[in-house]
């Protein structure tokens, strides 16, 4: 049935793919996938800029992804973009059409973020998951990095080398000689050479290669007689010597090596290479497990109510010494208006009321670095730190809430006129001017209601009359509004007229 399904949809570098699973007692069976060799990097200018050919490839292939994912719940989907979409200058412009083809919303991770997924997928595929693994994914844009035990990562990094990228620099014509591996393969070294003292000392029992290119190798040494059973360095060594003996891309006739990754296995090649001698490995085993299937099962934590969102949340609320009571009693009188404001976000798993709810309990994270403007140090932290489980749109989106919660809102003008956050600005503003005393006071007894396209404000007879900072800030709050060209009126019962 299709509530037992689930989908994923992976934006890679080199290859657009699609795993649906079905969920059994909390275990995820793949049941459908597709992959789509769209090798978006390839199509990545000098100036970081995606050309039309490329994004055309994209937008075909989720078309595709589209017709197959035409039933399924908003919530059953969700689609990651990875290292080409991260850098490209022009991704918001493509994610538009992408997002319209697919029909679903896309996410740009982070590589770190990206990391924890792929380890995720491993760690569910792994014979002994509590053995200490190294977990190595070469992709088209980007190369993740990950020590980790018992599905918990331990070291998570993620290099700018993919075999895209490597194949395009290194060898653009195709041609194969012992230079130009060399370069590849030292340029990958010095990559890695930041990480592998820290990797090293961590250590670990049993090296793992995931994804196409981990995949393809395995098969081509296995294939042609070159190692049994893995990737090992005497099999890539009988490996390289078959390249140079070919000397082009296009005289490679190894068993194995399929056409859809021809273009791209001499970086993919240089870059495992250099992982072997820069790690010292003598083997390595493949995962089928990736970041399709960490996806599928990050997703189904959400659905479990295990939402790492919230999990990042509390750590980073010990990490910055947040207040708690004080964050917690902003962040629920912001819900308590943004449910007066809009009876639909009422609900606690809500996404905007959810957004709500982190932006509050975060904005005081920049107190740690200084007093002194503090906001603006908070939605630097939050826009730009590693937040397991938060896309790159969702760490942006918060950190514009958690800045526009006090000062100048010119600061955020930017922000679509019909754009939902207004809301949650305005509920997250009031709340933090409502509670400046600290004094635990509670839900205020005031109500929030829309005035065009401003807002109203009502208080109980006589409360403002006991508070005057609290009233003189709101008369602040108001002429920031108005800056705007929104109203917002503060209205007390007991008086006759608003203050305007």
């Amino acid at each position: 049935m299709m509530r037992d399904l689930i989908a994923a949809i992976d934006l890679g570098s080199n290859s657009f793919r699609l795993q649906v699973g079905r969920i059994v007692n909390d275990q995820i069976y793949p049941l459908d996938g597709l992959k789509e060799a769209v090798r978006l990097a390839a199509g990545l200018s000098p100036d970081k800029k995606l050309d039309l050919a490329s994004q055309q490839r994209g937008v075909v292939a989720l078309q595709r992804f589209q017709e197959r994912l035409r039933d399924f719940p908003p919530e059953r989907v969700r689609a990651v973009a990875t290292n080409t979409l991260r850098v490209a200058k022009n991704a918001p412009e493509f994610l538009i059409r992408a997002e319209a083809a697919l029909g679903f919303p896309i996410e740009v991770i982070a590589g770190r973020e990206e990391a924890r997924l792929i380890y995720v997928g491993v760690a569910h595929t792994l014979p002994d998951p509590h053995k200490q693994q190294l977990v190595v994914d070469i992709g088209g844009g980007s190369t993740e990095f990950i020590i980790g035990k018992s599905f918990e990562p331990l070291l998570l990094e993620s290099r700018y080398m993919g075999c895209v990228g490597f194949s395009l620099r290194f060898f653009p014509d195709g041609r194969i000689d012992k230079r130009s591996l060399k370069d590849a393969e030292l340029a990958a070294r010095r990559e890695l050479q930041t990480i592998s003292a820290a990797y090293r000392e961590a250590g670990w029992e049993e090296a793992v290669g995931s994804s196409g290119t981990a995949k393809a190798l395995l098969e081509i040494l296995e294939q042609n007689g070159f190692s049994r059973g893995g990737i090992t360095r005497d099999g890539l060594e009988q490996f390289k010597a078959a390249l140079l003996r070919a000397g082009s891309v296009d005289a490679v006739d190894l068993a194995g090596l399929k056409g859809d990754r021809l273009p791209v296995i001499l970086g993919g090649f240089a870059i495992m290479n250099a992982v072997f001698k820069e790690f010292d490995l003598e083997h390595m085993v493949f995962s089928e497990g990736a970041l399709r299937l960490g996806v599928l099962y990050d997703l189904l934590g959400r659905y479990h109510h295990h939402d790492l969102r919230d999990a990042t949340v509390g750590a980073f609320m010990r990490r910055y010494g947040v207040d708690l009571r004080q964050a917690q009693q902003v962040a629920d009188t912001a819900c308590a208006l943004l449910a007066q404001l809009e009876p639909g976000m009422a609900e606690s798993e809500h996404i905007d009321h959810r957004f709500l709810r982190w932006a509050a309990m975060l904005h005081e994270i920049g107190i740690s670095v200084a007093h002194s403007s503090y906001h603006k140090h908070s939605a630097y932290i939050v826009g730009n730190a590693d937040m397991p489980g938060f896309s790159r749109m969702d760490q942006a989106r918060l950190a514009r809430l958690v800045l526009a919660h006090r000062g100048k809102l010119e600061r955020v003008a930017s922000i679509d006129a019909g754009s939902v956050d207004w809301l949650l600005i305005a509920c997250l503003r009031l709340a933090v001017v409502i509670h400046r005393a600290r004094d635990a006071r509670g839900l205020p007894p005031v109500t929030l209601g829309r005035e065009g396209r401003g807002f109203t404000l009502t208080a109980a007879p006589g409360w403002l009359q006991k508070l005057p900072l609290t009233a003189a800030a709101l008369e602040e709050e108001r002429r920031q509004w108005q800056g705007l060209g929104r109203a917002l009126y503060v209205r007390a019962l007991s008086l006759r007229t608003p203050t305007a």
